[in-house]
């Protein structure tokens, strides 16, 4: 089985050093073609290893080589395939396979095609070693290989300034993130002497409370970067500057689920800390509702499947929040399916479209572009959680954790924005493919993407509709490793009343969206309807004016504070004194440059002056040194030491 392994960690960078190959020289089909080919082998390898994995194999474990190893400290590159990794792999290597291949027609005409696959590809193998890796480090390792794929494909397009402004704050905001996660590490480390996860976790039982806390406090601050929690969310939604398959691999499924996964593999550390955890689970029904608040009124279409990815990691952390690990992992999972088969179908639109991104500028696609419609549609559906698409088996199942574990407040939070959540949802879908054909109005003439880019879509499509069929083989498989909890309200009445009553509660907010958006009275708003003059509606367009607080407050001063150390300090003391020692030795040496004349007269006069000036210092040396105890007595007379 190692081979397998090296083959599905490996096989993504093979990818990315063949399509770097080509560098900036012109579209060169072969460099989508074989990194695409490359992945395909990974998931491969993948799913033998599930195979093994789920027929009762022992987990995989492999050194690869020693990284460091100074005193105490042994740290090897090694990887661990178990039953949490090997889920992590398959969702990355299906996903990554399906962005590859679908990328090949979307990026068809872009004339940085290449480099578009090498960074797409340096990605996925960066994912792959954070999931593998058996230690902090390692993790760490590929934690910040996914930061750098991802500023290099969000500011993808870098001469948009709106595009690598986006780029700069994910990067920048992620590395706030990543100093308390590096802490963390350090905590890890500094307490129980090893970065190994079974060695460390297994010493945690013996550290004093108040250090658990402090380190699943600081873990968990890397996760809020990463997957973007309050207050460091606001880089997701403007992440979407990049191109469409990105958001779909990276802000969909991958990169920003990194988080959840990192709470979910520490859990005998989360377990010990349960208040901790409390706040994790209190934060993630907050987000969940926040961001969905902010998806009703938004017009832009990627934006609103990034907020509603927002909302749904919300989810996922209130189940590892509360001890539901594997339920978290499911939602993570079945999630990714989903809202990247959303995020590809809106790239279809938007090529459709000419890369408009306001759905009130739409209408009535539905009859150009069927198959497309017929993805989205479908997609919404999981993702409004309505029985029996996988949205239903995962996401309810965090539901009735919340209502299991007597978090009233969170479940009824929760509860609300899948209300929420079915709403904006099918706005979207209304405003595209239903109602009055809008389009029209700006000259636009759409046609379906390529038949292979819908083909290569079609295995998301299918995930989504039948992953939660396999919610009891996934829970037998995963709570191998994992706190083996089923969750299931004791009893039937309450259960039925409470299954029913969400999806009526979810069909009804799904009617009144049709309602209000699918028929041919909707108009593109000019920006002075009566909704828009609301308090309510600016606020959320406005994402509540946290992005403005951060500009005006933190931003803004920071600025100008380094302004004047720029001005006052760099430029009149540090680069003043610099500047001030180089041009005396520049002007001694323009001074003393007549000393080399190559007049021999000249040179016999200086080399009398040295040999005066040190035979003069050998004296005064010498007389110092005969007459050393006297000039001791005469300083100590005077008083001085």
């Amino acid at each position: 089985m190692e081979f397998y392994l090296y083959l599905a960690l490996f096989a993504p960078l093979a990818g990315s050093l063949f399509a770097s190959l080509f560098g900036a020289s012109k579209k060169n089909l072969i460099a989508g073609l074989v990194p695409s080919l490359l992945l395909f082998t990974s998931f491969v390898s993948s799913t033998i290893l599930l195979v093994h994995i789920l027929s009762g194999g022992e987990a995989v474990h492999v050194e690869m080589m020693t990284w460091m190893a100074t005193g105490d400290l042994y740290i090897p590159f090694g990887f661990l395939v178990d039953e949490v990794s090997v889920t992590m792999m398959m969702v990355v290597t299906i996903v990554s396979t399906v962005v590859h291949f679908y990328s090949i027609g979307y990026m068809d005409h872009d004339k940085a095609f290449n480099r578009f696959f090498a960074w797409l590809s340096a990605f996925v193998f960066s994912m792959m070693v954070l999931v593998m890796s058996d230690n902090f480090a390692g993790l760490f390792i590929g934690w910040e290989g996914v930061g750098l794929c991802s500023w290099a494909l969000i500011g993808f397009w870098y001469h948009k300034e709106s595009a690598t402004w986006a780029a700069n704050e994910a990067f920048i905001m992620n590395r706030i993130a990543d100093l308390g996660m590096l802490i963390g590490i350090f905590l890890v480390y500094w307490n129980t002497g090893t970065l190994q996860y079974n060695e460390a976790f297994a010493a945690m039982p013996s550290l004093e409370t108040d250090v658990l806390v402090w380190t699943g406090i600081f873990l968990f601050i890397g996760a809020m970067g990463k997957s973007a929690q309050f207050p460091l969310h606001t880089w997701l939604a403007d992440a979407m500057e990049g191109p469409t398959p990105v958001s779909a691999l990276i802000h969909a499924a991958t990169m920003v689920t990194a988080g959840v996964y990192l709470v979910v593999r520490a859990n005998p550390l989360y377990d010990m800390i349960p208040e901790v955890g409390i706040f994790i689970a209190s934060l993630g029904a907050f987000v969940a509702l926040f961001a969905a608040s902010m998806a009703l009124v938004n017009r832009d279409m990627k934006r609103i499947i990034a907020y509603s990815t927002l909302s749904q990691l919300g989810y996922m952390f209130v189940a590892a929040g509360l001890g539901a690990y594997w339920v978290a992992l499911f939602h993570l999972m079945a999630h990714a399916f989903f809202k990247a088969l959303l995020f590809l179908g809106a790239g279809n639109v938007m090529h459709a479209m000419h890369d408009e991104l306001d759905p009130f500028k739409m209408g009535g696609l539905k009859k150009a572009m069927k198959w497309t419609f017929i993805m989205m549609t479908l997609a919404s559906v999981a993702l409004a959680g309505i029985f029996p698409l996988a949205g239903f088996f995962s996401k309810d199942l965090i539901l009735e954790v919340a209502f299991i574990e007597h978090h009233y407040v969170i479940y009824s939070v929760l509860l609300f924005t899948a209300g929420l959540t079915a709403f904006y949802s099918f706005r979207l879908v209304a405003l595209i493919f239903h109602g009055e054909e809008r389009y029209k109005l700006f000259g636009v003439h759409p046609h379906e993407a390529y038949k292979f880019m819908l083909i290569a879509m079609s295995p998301l499509l299918l995930l989504a509709i039948i992953a939660g069929a396999f919610k009891m083989t996934y829970f037998e498989m995963v709570t191998a490793v994992l706190p083996a909890t089923e969750y299931h309200v004791h009893s039937a009445m309450t259960y039925w009343i409470m299954t029913i009553g969400t999806q009526l509660f979810v069909i009804l907010a799904i009617a009144y969206a049709y309602k209000k958006y699918a028929n041919s009275n909707v108009k593109v708003p000019d920006g002075t309807s009566k909704m828009e003059n609301r308090l309510c509606y600016k606020i959320l367009s406005n994402q509540y004016y946290i992005p403005y607080f951060y500009e005006e407050y933190l931003v803004k001063p920071y600025r100008e504070l380094s302004a004047v150390f720029w001005k006052q300090v760099d430029l009149k003391v540090v680069d003043a004194t610099v500047d001030g020692i180089a041009n005396i030795i520049y002007t001694t040496g323009e001074k003393t440059r007549g000393m080399q004349s190559g007049n021999l007269s000249t040179m016999l006069k200086w080399m009398v002056v040295g040999t005066v000036a040190l035979l003069t210092l050998a004296v005064v040396f010498g007389l110092a040194v005969r007459y050393s105890v006297e000039i001791n007595a005469i300083l100590s007379a005077l008083g001085v030491k």
